[in-house]
């Protein structure tokens, strides 16, 4: 199973500001060990971040994106007290979720 995410959610002027760190190897699959052996492909492919239950934002990812990802943003009308809720599914079908209250 994999590691919790860490979430942030704080109010910051008319909305709030998302900061996630995920815990992931996001590996490419052409990465070599040093014995030559490959490291099999293992990285997110979808991400959806939900606001009180309503999808906010959904994203495809891909080998491009580095090890531990993290993501910041600005949520508009967000108030204190409301749920973030974090979601991912890897290539090998390994999904983590993940909420937070808006502080």
């Amino acid at each position: 199973m994999a590691s919790p995410m860490k979430i942030r959610a704080q109010i910051q002027g008319s909305g709030a500001e998302i900061k996630i760190l995920i815990s992931h190897p996001m590996e490419t699959g052409r990465r070599r060990e040093a014995g030559g052996a490959v490291v099999p492909a293992h990285f997110i492919q979808h991400v959806t971040l939900s606001h009180n239950g309503k999808a906010v934002l959904t994203s495809q990812w891909g080998t491009a994106i580095s090890a531990n990802p993290f993501l910041s943003f600005t949520l508009k009308n967000a108030k204190k007290g409301d749920k973030i809720t974090v979601q991912w599914v890897d290539n090998k079908n390994d999904t983590r979720t993940d909420e937070a209250i808006v502080g």
